[in-house]
């Protein structure tokens, strides 16, 4: 049983090191002809890990930091992002500005530039902090002549070769889908509160106390109704903040987020809500839904565009979802009337469950860092 703790405690505590947004960058290029012209946000804290902005150590990047680095910023960014067409198009920062996303502030790059051939391929190669991040993520939209394509570079991803041609559509949807599945697999809050909810599908309260379920079909029909309504609320929220009708400040979003990870994991310590978990998962799967959205809220795709990346991605975040849920379900259901479920994993799991979700409250309500990775 310490053996036991002791790796949940080292578990729980890198998860909550890892707990917060994904870097992400935001690429909008437009080649019309020879000439290009791109905006390249990039946040300030994936700067400063980078190459070490903040010189006075005071845990904020001022407008001055970042100016007495803007030629280091441009020498580093124009070296992980070459294009072309006919040839290299050489490409030059021509301003520097600084803007607030929802997670926080960005450095935004002007860039310009001329390629060699006005027609034919354009081929992007992007590898912004792929050797210092390989969860990093930029976010593409790109014009060429008219036709706009849009994608999620990644380490795998991060080379295109695209015409003026219409964009495939069904690449454009398994591109999203695909990240969609990374994106719930990369977001452990999103995955510690499915699982606390989880957790006790498989048990039963009689007499105040836990006991396993007599029939895996009860198991499955609980788990049935919470990833359904978790299911429903967040695609909710997801499309509403995706399409811009409703946008929340982002703290408070993950903030929320981390309340509902305590508040479920405190549900199977202390069980108020014993049979009805489904109106936990679909109040506060409104809340993660904002969460999932941050993804493509920021990027501004057009109408269109914006439409597939939302349903690839929504589909991608249920497959990521069912995945974990095919893998938790069966296994629990025959470790359910064990010590080690019993007292391991299901109670000892949700006392730091509940801890760490704590920690991840404390440092996203008041913008602190008590762990670090």
């Amino acid at each position: 049983m310490r053996r036991l703790a002791l790796l949940l405690i080292l578990l729980l505590c890198q998860v909550g090191a890892w707990a917060h947004k994904a870097s992400d960058s935001y690429l909008v290029v437009q080649a019309n002809g020879a000439t290009l012209t791109a905006q390249w946000d990039i946040a300030l804290r994936d700067i400063d890990f980078a190459l070490g902005l903040d010189r006075d150590g005071n845990a904020e990047i001022t407008w001055g930091e970042l100016r007495a680095r803007q030629d280091d910023l441009s020498a580093w960014a124009l070296s992980r992002l070459e294009i072309a067409r006919g040839g290299a198009c050489p490409l030059k920062v021509s301003s520097l500005q600084v803007d607030e996303h929802t997670d926080g502030g960005y450095a935004v790059l002007h860039i310009n530039g001329d390629c060699p051939g006005a027609t034919g391929e354009l081929a992007l190669q992007y590898r912004l902090l792929f050797d210092l991040d390989n969860l990093h993520r930029g976010l593409l939209r790109l014009t060429i002549d008219g036709t706009t394509h849009t994608t999620v570079l990644s380490p795998t991803s991060g080379v295109l070769h695209l015409s003026a041609a219409q964009a495939s559509r069904w690449a454009q949807f398994t591109q999203y889908l695909v990240e969609g599945v990374w994106h719930i697999w990369i977001g452990f809050d999103h995955i510690l509160f499915l699982l606390s909810l989880l957790l006790p599908a498989v048990l039963v309260v009689q007499m105040r106390q836990w006991q396993g379920v007599q029939r895996f079909g009860v198991a499955a029909r609980e788990v049935l109704w919470v990833v359904s309504s978790f299911t429903a609320a967040h695609s909710i929220t997801l499309s509403l903040a995706a399409l811009g009708l409703i946008s929340l400040p982002s703290r408070l979003v993950e903030s929320a987020i981390a309340l509902s990870v305590v508040l479920a994991a405190a549900n199977n310590l202390w069980p108020l809500v014993a049979h009805r978990r489904w109106l936990m998962a679909f109040g506060f799967g409104l809340i993660h839904g904002f969460g999932f959205a941050s993804v493509l809220t920021e990027l501004g795709l057009p109408a269109d565009a914006l439409a597939l990346s939302l349903l690839g991605f929504n589909a991608g975040v249920e497959v990521g979802q069912m995945a974990i849920v095919a893998a938790f379900l069966p296994l629990a259901f025959c470790l359910r009337n064990t010590r080690f479920y019993l007292r391991g994993v299901f109670r000892l799991g949700s006392w730091l469950t509940m801890l760490v979700a704590l920690v991840w409250l404390i440092e996203r309500a008041f913008n602190l860092k008590l762990m670090s990775a």
